[in-house]
């Protein structure tokens, strides 16, 4: 058996739902971060532990919350609210922390977006670090978002999960992704300024997760970056296949690259001692909420 943690700020519409598709573990912890909305409210009528936290970086949340927020069990699980846990992910993450074969534990995502899991252009399998054995993982901070750190061996797990992204709402997910751009738009000036592409890592990673980061990389300097990031996920991974959802997606994520190279330019053309500097855009402290 294992522990799993479900990370929220203002989840009221998932939370009910994500709760009860953890509900297979005997030990479910909600680590909130300080919600204004009902999500501590429809949380507290089901039989978890419900902690709360004032939100500083994603990184430093999920950091927190595994070192003071303890535990029935040694193995843990991290769930999104807008994730959700499945009969056959569950019995795979129980075989897997009882095998003990390694450390930790990377599980592939499936995008669900206009009722439609789109597979092609998000790269599937996309996979992301869910299971791990505390002490052997921690997390630092990555643009608008977390990077893991895994001391020990990692493995993959065959079952995945859906991620409703969206399910809150096309304006929240520009809202949203507007506060995410200004974070990106910070990492994406530090790599060109400091940065290197990753070229053997890119083309000879040990694992789809490391020549992700590689490519991440190179695609921070290519010229047109919006324009080839579209024709990249449409045609290139087959965007064009996931139908009307699909062109749909690959356009918003598009548009997102547009924002970034946007912000990027406008940081890197500040006027020297002006009072918005590289690191200090001011962004909303809230969680990540996808």
């Amino acid at each position: 058996m294992f522990s799993i943690y479900i990370l929220t700020y203002n989840e009221e519409i998932d939370i009910a739902e994500c709760i009860e598709s953890a509900m297979l573990s005997d030990d479910i912890i909600v680590v909130d971060s300080l919600s204004g909305d009902r999500t501590i409210e429809i949380a507290e009528r089901y039989p978890v532990r419900v902690v709360s936290h004032a939100f500083e970086s994603h990184g430093k949340q999920r950091t927190w919350m595994l070192e003071q927020v303890e535990t029935k069990h040694d193995w843990v699980y991290i769930l999104e609210a807008d994730e959700r846990m499945t009969p056959d992910l569950f019995a795979e993450c129980v075989q897997a922390s009882r095998a003990g074969d390694h450390d930790s534990y990377f599980v592939a995502e499936r995008v669900m977006f206009m009722n439609r899991w789109i597979r092609h252009s998000t790269q599937y399998p996309r996979y992301q670090l869910r299971l791990f054995r505390k002490g052997s993982v921690w997390f630092d901070d990555y643009g608008h978002t977390e990077r893991e750190v895994c001391t020990g061996t990692t493995g993959f797990l065959k079952a995945t999960y859906p991620h409703y992204t969206a399910g809150k709402g096309l304006s929240r997910w520009l809202e949203k992704h507007n506060r995410y751009s200004s974070d990106e738009a910070q990492e994406t000036l530090r790599q060109l300024e400091s940065g290197r592409i990753l070229w053997k890592q890119m083309f000879f990673g040990k694992s789809e997760v490391k020549r992700r980061h590689a490519l991440k990389s190179l695609s921070l300097r290519l010229p047109f970056r919006p324009l080839v990031r579209f024709l990249y996920m449409y045609f290139g991974l087959g965007g064009i296949w996931d139908g009307h959802a699909g062109f749909a997606w690959c356009m918003l994520q598009a548009f997102y690259e547009y924002i970034i190279v946007l912000k990027t330019r406008e940081l890197r053309d500040l006027p020297p001692g002006s009072h918005i500097q590289m690191g200090s855009i001011p962004s909303p402290l809230t969680p990540k909420d996808l």
